[in-house]
């Protein structure tokens, strides 16, 4: 049986959705097909639940400074691990339910629960039917690297798509893998009483290549859990636990979280019917502007395109591939400001220009402000980490920052919509900040980095002359 629409769509993930919601508004007929369970990996096993875990060990770890504020009994407070992580599931559930309530659950027969692989570039067998499609659009997300040699070790090991399904936290857990996930989730449950192990193979965590920002990020996240960077860990069995070894350093834990990064869900897609080379992870080549795939009727996006593994970023690409698959069009579109949080306890966030392509360049010029005198971080007992922002030195103009500091996630959107309005350094301080704030923290960044560039204001710093 052969099914004939405008589009069909291989992943019911945020890219996937948002390019169904582009082609229903071009009003083109389409399929939804997804092989696995439903639902945004956001949702089910990404930024919402860990976010919610973040919280119940955020408040609890709250009490360590309750004497300093002349709070009594903190010490007497105590945290039910499975009653937590039955918490983070519910909240768990009420996402990923809203974000069937609103998608896959008001579709009939658009809605196509089984596996795609394409059989030719416009056509894809799913299950016993196949679809012929005028375009085709590619999301089908990622899923988490395990390497082979560990996959032997069965529930000793958890990857984070399986981490919130464990119905209490270990005594002791390894973190293989010190990148955003992995940092947020190890921070929480060591606030929580595990006993956490962090190891990376790279010398930085959260990809930081800032190095200013990545050594203060270090120095106080490893005041949370002792952290092994720079070696590759090697996981044994030893009994029901797990040794994890990583250099000289060595130690029995419980379980190990695997969040080593996530690969692309390409296996049973059968790309190579597309008839074009693929790269060395199995991905086609694509215009990040358009999501065409070479110059055939077919659109990836999302995680499953290897680049920007970030909700909005997979909402922007989905829309981007649902408009020009509903039109069989090109069109490019330009793509916001990166940036990227981590949402650990101090946030750590990039934003705009990475420093790995900065680095070196006489014409830029950076700012810095330690997070110590910043009134309002103090008065919270959160005033440590640093803040850097770069910009061009001739014209001031914005190009990118890192940090680590509280209600970083804040100061990030701020310093990413500067970046993507091109500001100058002078223009971001003619905007208000009040007092006492987190902001002045980044007010102060760019005060700092306003003595390093060569444009200078016509006006004292942070004002703006009044138009005749």
């Amino acid at each position: 049986m052969t099914r004939k629409v405008d589009v069909a769509i291989i992943g019911s993930g945020t890219a996937g959705l948002n390019a169904m919601g582009q082609v229903r508004q071009a009003g083109k007929s389409f399929v939804l097909i997804n092989g696995g369970e439903p639902g945004t990996t956001c949702a089910r096993v990404g930024c919402m639940p860990s976010k919610a875990l973040l919280q119940v060990a955020e408040d609890f770890h709250r009490r360590k400074v309750f004497d300093r504020h002349a709070i009594s009994g903190g010490e007497g407070l105590s945290v039910d691990l499975d009653e937590a992580m039955e918490h983070v599931r519910d909240l768990r559930d009420i996402f990923v339910d809203r974000v069937l309530g609103n998608s896959t659950d008001n579709l009939g027969e658009e809605f196509i629960q089984d596996y795609a692989r394409f059989v030719a570039p416009n056509r894809l067998a799913v299950g016993d039917e196949e679809i012929e499609a005028d375009a085709i659009v590619i999301a089908t997300g990622s899923t988490p690297i395990v390497p082979e040699a560990w996959q032997s070790l069965g529930d000793r090991i958890v990857t984070t798509d399986q981490f919130f399904e464990m119905e209490t936290l270990p005594g002791s857990m390894a973190v293989v893998g010190l990148g955003v996930i992995g940092l947020e989730l190890g921070q929480a449950i060591s606030r929580l009483g595990v006993e956490v192990t962090g190891v990376d193979a790279a010398e930085v965590i959260s990809g930081l290549a800032d190095p200013v920002v990545n050594q203060s990020a270090i120095e106080l996240m490893s005041e949370e859990f002792p952290m092994w960077l720079g070696q590759p860990a090697e996981l044994s069995a030893e009994g029901d636990r797990l040794r994890v070894r990583a250099g000289d350093n060595a130690v029995v834990v419980d379980k190990a979280l695997i969040s080593a990064g996530r690969r692309p869900n390409l296996d049973r897609l059968n790309l190579e019917a597309l008839g074009v080379e693929l790269d060395e992870n199995g991905i086609p080549p694509y215009n990040p502007n358009t999501m065409q795939v070479a110059d055939l009727p077919i659109y990836i996006a999302g995680d499953v395109n290897g680049d920007l593994p970030i909700l909005h970023e997979a909402g922007d690409e989905g829309r981007i591939a649902g408009y020009n698959a509903a039109r069989r069009a090109s069109e490019a579109f330009e793509r916001k400001t990166p940036l990227a949080i981590t949402f650990c306890d101090p946030n750590i966030v990039t934003v705009g220009a990475c420093w790995s392509e900065l680095e070196g360049r006489d014409d830029v010029a950076v700012g810095e402000m330690p997070m110590g005198p910043v009134g309002r971080a103090l008065i919270m007992a959160k005033n440590k980490g640093v803040i850097r922002v770069y910009a061009e030195k001739a014209t001031g103009r914005l190009l990118g920052g890192a940090m680590i500091a509280v209600k970083g996630e804040s100061l990030g959107h701020l310093l990413a919509w500067a970046i993507q309005q091109k500001l100058t350094v002078a223009e971001a301080l003619q905007l208000p900040y009040y007092h006492p704030v987190i902001e002045e923290a980044l007010q102060g960044a760019l005060n700092n980095l306003l003595g390093q560039v060569d444009a200078k204001p016509n006006a004292p710093a942070g004002l703006k002359r009044k138009a005749d």
